[in-house]
């Protein structure tokens, strides 16, 4: 007697994951769900998270070469000390501020281009809630994939006609 295929019984229900929000509420994680600066998106939708640390560029540079004209006009003696004291302490802060930075979010999208955020405050934090994210993103695409497989085997039974009882 052949053996008949059963389709697999459906996965259990996982327990519902608790909704995670930063400490300045910009970003909330729900079981499926992203909200970023009010903007939602469905963790469906999106392929992946990272946050990364940047520095301001535009002061960095700025502090940079006003640190450095004004070594070089103190070395030079195009301008007195006292100035010159002003200039390199300006530009020492410039470059302190522009070292600064802040963190990055980027929002990798299924099939569009990603979507870059500036979150403030520390970067380990972020991290955390990007981590999670990414987790919740990989479990949301495995059930997904789950349902339609189960989908797919459901609707490979039903197209199939009975076998023909045999006699023998």
């Amino acid at each position: 007697m052949p053996s008949a295929e059963l389709p697999a019984p459906p996965p259990s229900p996982r327990a519902p994951l608790p909704t995670l929000s930063s400490d300045d509420g910009r970003l909330v994680l729900s079981e499926d769900a992203l909200q970023v600066n009010g903007q939602r998106f469905a963790l469906l939708e999106l392929e992946a998270v990272e946050v990364h640390h940047v520095r301001w560029l535009l002061w960095f540079l700025l502090g940079g070469f006003t640190l450095a004209g004004f070594l070089l006009g103190l070395l030079q003696n195009w301008v007195r000390t006292m100035p010159a004291a002003l200039g390199i302490v300006a530009g020492a802060l410039l470059l302190a501020w522009g070292q600064r930075g802040t963190n990055r979010l980027r929002l990798h999208r299924l099939g569009r281009e990603a979507l870059y955020v500036a979150l403030p405050g520390e970067t380990t934090q972020w991290q955390k809630l990007a981590a999670e994210t990414n987790r919740r993103i990989r479990r949301r695409h495995d059930e997904a994939a789950e349902a339609a497989a189960a989908a797919l085997l459901a609707a490979e039974a039903a197209a199939l006609p009975p076998e023909p009882p045999t006699t023998e």
